[in-house]
């Protein structure tokens, strides 16, 4: 298995070389030449499996150059104590045919666990394999709009021959994620505020990882470049295990019959969650419609509805934080494979984009993009509602971006009277979100988020996570912040004390 740049079809590497890069020189995203396919046999197979040996079985198709005993002691070590339930994910049956798949119990009570749980070790045999990162250092940039940030500090921190800095949004993320970041441990982390949000931290990384003198002042240093957002293929592969994963587990519990189809909701900002959902799909897991599900910033569902991608809008801050994104990177996989993987298409689009900030696709993609997806989106006030909605009938504490995707749910059955049985995705624990959560809830918040979080413990008898309750007593090690323009220098600044 090769992969190619989105941008340039004739570049072909390994996945060691793919992973350890994160980002195509030419600013493409890597994809793997071809999708493998599983038979209705080997997904039925799974149901007898735990978590860790269907990521071994999904793992293997992608992953070929490296060694069965590599894979096996990744995903070992991935998906072991550090989550809270047994086999790393819980499915919970919410409302007639509609199925949450939990995918916060892991050690910072965010879905990013379960790719970030297993891309260190992945990264690290990656880099004994490939040709440009053979005995040197690995420095991992990260933008993140919440979530990534502290599950790739977690994963790596401490990592041999690593080190990792994250670029976060000052006023773009909960307290609660703020906390998480700027108190993590670990010898090799770094953490920087940035005043703006998240595109212009998720550009600023896109701009270094380009930088001629900055990867040569890296590699001086037996250095290079990584990422740890799911830009980089390391990050989206272990997410396709998890919707293989769920539907074995409701085929095994005789919620759904084998090779009976299910449609898939998915809170969505980066694209990244559902485009893993979208590979499952086109590998033979039985989905009818992948529903894409957005908060105010619904760039994307205008895009699914119209075919024209338009960022020249202001970015709205909402509750539910990790999809306050107007430039959304996984959808240029999407788009590419859709094209038939044409680079010249992708050029073209993200070229006027990047100059015009928008593009419109042609009405080829736009008919197989309706086709395969719906696009919806949910306003504040009615996510605050879903939330109360979801408590009050069935007992359900959700986060805002859960209580998006099941709005964009009902909205999607209302519409088509499409009664299949739906997985809706569950991004993160209530309690990363106290405040928005608890006024949902009729509540008053505190200015403290853990007096507001006892409330709310108070008020739906239920338990904040450990690991989110541990920073309370954690110090603050990293303060302050740099303007959007400094991203480069403070990079620059942060590689010089590596």
């Amino acid at each position: 298995m090769f992969y190619n740049s989105t941008r340039n079809s004739n570049i072909k590497v390994t996945s060691a070389e793919a992973i350890t890069k994160g980002l195509s020189d030419d600013g493409g995203l890597f994809v793997p030449e071809s999708l493998p396919k599983l038979s209705e046999e080997e997904i039925l197979s799974l149901g007898k499996m735990s978590y860790s040996e269907r990521a071994f079985v999904i793992l293997k198709k992608f992953l070929t150059d490296f060694t069965d005993e590599e894979i096996r002691i990744a995903v070992n070590s991935a998906y072991g104590a550090q989550f809270a339930v047994e086999n790393a994910v819980q499915i919970s049956l919410l409302s007639p045919d509609c199925y949450v798949l939990e995918l916060f119990h892991g050690p910072t009570c965010a879905f990013k666990d379960m790719a970030l749980q297993l891309l260190p070790h992945l990264m690290t045999v990656s880099a004994k394999k490939s040709e440009t990162a053979k005995g040197k250092k690995i420095a991992i940039l990260t933008a993140t709009s919440g979530d990534t940030g502290k599950a790739a500090l977690e994963g790596f921190k401490n990592v041999e021959n690593t080190s990792v800095t994250v670029f976060y949004p000052e006023d773009g993320v909960s307290e609660m994620q703020k906390r998480q970041m700027t108190t993590q441990e670990g010898e090799n982390v770094r953490v920087c505020a940035v005043k703006g949000n998240f595109d212009d931290c998720q550009t600023g990384v896109k701009e270094i990882f380009t930088d001629r003198a900055l990867t040569e002042r890296l590699s001086q240093k037996n250095m290079v470049f990584s990422s740890a957002n799911s830009i980089n293929w390391g990050r989206l592969v272990p997410q396709i295990v998890y919707y293989f994963s769920a539907y074995a587990t409701l085929v095994g519990e005789g919620e759904i019959k084998s090779g009976e189809p299910v449609n898939i909701c998915v809170p969505t900002g980066n694209f990244g969650n559902i485009l893993a959902a979208y590979y499952a799909k086109e590998m033979g897991l039985r989905i009818h419609k992948l529903i894409c599900a957005s908060n105010s910033n619904n760039v994307l569902t205008d895009c699914i509805k119209t075919g024209v991608y338009d960022r020249n809008r202001a970015l709205v801050l909402t509750a539910s934080p990790s999809m306050d994104i107007l430039i959304s990177s996984n959808f240029e996989r999407l788009i590419y494979h859709l094209a038939d993987r044409d680079d010249s298409v992708i050029k073209q689009l993200f070229s006027d984009l990047k100059e015009k900030g928008r593009y419109e696709l042609n009405p080829v993609l736009k008919e197989k993009l309706n086709g395969l997806f719906y696009g919806g989106w949910c306003s504040e006030t009615e996510t605050e509602q879903t939330i109360k909605n979801i408590f009050d009938n069935y007992f359900y504490l959700a986060d805002p971006h859960t209580a998006v995707a099941y709005k964009i749910y009902e909205d999607y059955k209302r519409e088509t009277d499409d009664n299949l049985k739906t997985i809706t995705v569950s991004t993160a624990s209530p309690y990363k979100f106290c405040s928005a959560v608890y006024k949902a809830l009729g509540g008053e918040p505190e200015t403290d988020e853990f007096v507001t979080a006892k409330k709310l413990e108070e008020l739906t008898n239920t338990e904040m996570p450990a690991p989110l309750a541990r920073t309370r007593d954690l110090p603050v090690r990293f303060i302050g912040s740099v303007e959007k323009s400094r991203i480069k220098k403070a990079a620059a600044d942060i590689i010089e004390t590596l």
